[in-house]
């Protein structure tokens, strides 16, 4: 097998793991001159002694141990914060949020929505900051920042005033690189917030404490992020020299890959051209709208089966762990069943649709068979970050690979603004209307993913065959060649 075939049944949680890894390079290795200067004055001041010990496999290993241990919790809590950001709206709204800043109509709507505008349209400038600037600086710039507008939300009084905000959020938050299976626990933490929020007897309302605590909590982590991100791994005043100097070397190696940087405009074009790219765009788009839906409007559907608000911030809690705990069954089964992925996302969609039909036909006096609808509706979330580590490994080439995410991306970002457009506070509190456009997103994420894998498989069995029929195999140099997907011909997809 060469390093271009791809191993069946890598998990969802692996992808993100790496996520991860890669996260914790690009903050310890800030590839600035100045960067490159303050290592160069290091290793000149450094004992010879230090960097003439050769660094053994076990020695590598308890370096990026300690780094996994310091930089993982860092990177968890601060997304689990920006997660939770995204889902405290709707305790918001519960909480008189919608009645004290005035919104009419589908207002509230769009307060869901243009938060993914501003997340769309500054990912790629955050992008670019990150290349530009002090790593760290910069991420622990943009947590602060954001925790202050969630402050600021707190002083709305207008719809005006709370879409401003919201859509500097989003802006804010581009740069933090998201983890998305981190979003279901953050239901668990907003929801204890919450709920203790609700028994505060003050004189500001409740929405306004809920973004206040929020807000200096954030504010108070960023001063953690501070202390604890170095900008380098020279900076890091928790390593010892000789820990410093394992990292650059580190850092030294994961750079010498021969990946081609250079836009190569034939393979932007090819992915273009690729049936594949725009069924795992589809499916993309279509699992989201779920999500901005829900997001914006689950306090809203539970208060609208009769449960008081400071109830509704309780029964919201298990909603992070049934999704939690399926997304961890998906992903051990993915990763034990080859070329499963797609069967498994689409069969396991079938749960939510069955529940979003269930939400829409049963009468509104079966109040607990709708919550446990709605719970267990909740299992839709599995599927997509089942999908996320589909398009790195499934497309070779590094321009190819940055489009595709691209696409990828921006479908993520339109599914959750038209998410909250599905529901409408005229339809309250059945929102019948919002059951029915789940019920369709399901139906098509179902059909795009099925023939995405439909698609993988059958090309495998061409290239298959073709390899057969060949009297000498070529095998393609992948460690020095940036070809695409199509045209290394011992590539196989993972479906």
């Amino acid at each position: 097998m060469t390093t271009d075939q791809k191993k069946p049944g890598l998990d969802s949680s692996a992808s993100n793991e790496e996520k991860i890894k890669h996260g914790q390079m690009d903050i310890l290795d800030h590839r600035s001159g100045q960067d490159e200067d303050v290592a160069v004055q290091f290793l000149a001041q450094l004992d010879p002694a230090i960097m003439a010990a050769p660094i053994s496999d076990a020695e590598a290993r308890r370096v990026l141990w300690k780094i996994d241990l310091i930089l993982i919790p860092l990177i968890m809590v601060t997304c689990v914060l920006a997660a939770v950001d995204k889902v405290i709206i709707s305790n918001a709204a519960i909480y008189g949020m919608e009645t004290d800043t005035h919104l009419t109509g589908n207002q509230y709507s769009w307060v869901g929505s243009i938060f993914y505008f501003g997340y769309l349209l500054f990912e790629y400038p955050a992008a670019l900051l990150i290349q530009r600037l002090p790593v760290a600086k910069l991420y622990v710039g943009m947590v602060f920042a954001w925790a202050v507008m969630m402050l600021c939300t707190a002083a709305t009084q207008n719809f005006a005033g709370l879409a401003t905000v919201r859509f500097l959020m989003g802006m804010l938050e581009a740069s933090v690189f998201p983890i998305s299976s981190i979003l279901t626990l953050s239901s668990v933490f907003s929801g204890v917030v919450s709920y203790g929020i609700g028994h505060t007897h003050t004189a500001l309302h409740p929405w306004r404490l809920l973004f206040l605590v929020l807000g200096a909590f954030s504010i108070l982590w960023s001063g953690v992020l501070y202390i604890f991100l170095p900008d380098s791994p020279v900076q890091c005043w928790y390593f010892s020299d000789r820990e410093k100097f394992v990292c650059l070397e580190r850092v030294k190696d994961n750079n010498t890959g021969m990946e081609d940087k250079t836009i190569k405009w034939y393979q932007v074009r090819e992915c273009l051209l690729d049936p594949k790219t725009w069924l795992l765009a589809l499916f993309s788009l279509a699992q989201n709208i779920p999500n901005g839906g829900l997001v914006t409007f689950s306090a809203l559907i539970v208060t609208g089966l009769g449960y008081s608000s400071l109830i509704t911030t309780v029964l919201g809690i298990p909603t992070g762990v049934l999704a939690t705990v399926w997304q961890i069954l998906l992903s051990l089964l993915a990763s034990r069943v080859p070329n499963s992925r797609c069967f498994i996302i689409a069969v396991s969609n079938l749960v939510p649709m069955t529940c979003a039909i269930l939400m829409w036909k049963l009468p509104r006096s079966d109040k607990h068979g709708l919550l446990a609808s709605y719970y267990v509706f909740y299992t839709y979330w599995a599927p997509y970050v089942l999908s996320t580590s589909l398009p790195m490994a499934n497309t070779s080439g590094h321009s190819k690979k940055l489009t595709l995410n691209a696409i990828f991306f921006i479908a993520y970002c339109v599914g959750n603004i038209i998410g909250p457009q599905v529901f409408r506070s005229t339809d309250a509190p059945s929102y019948s209307h919002g059951y029915e456009g789940l019920l369709a997103c399901l139906v098509v994420a179902i059909v795009a993913i099925s023939a995405y894998g439909v698609l993988c498989r059958w090309e495998n069995q061409r290239r298959d065959r073709e390899q057969e029929q060949q009297s000498v195999t070529v095998m393609e140099d992948a460690a020095f060649s940036d070809l695409t997907d199509k045209e290394k011909t011992s590539f196989r997809y993972t479906y």
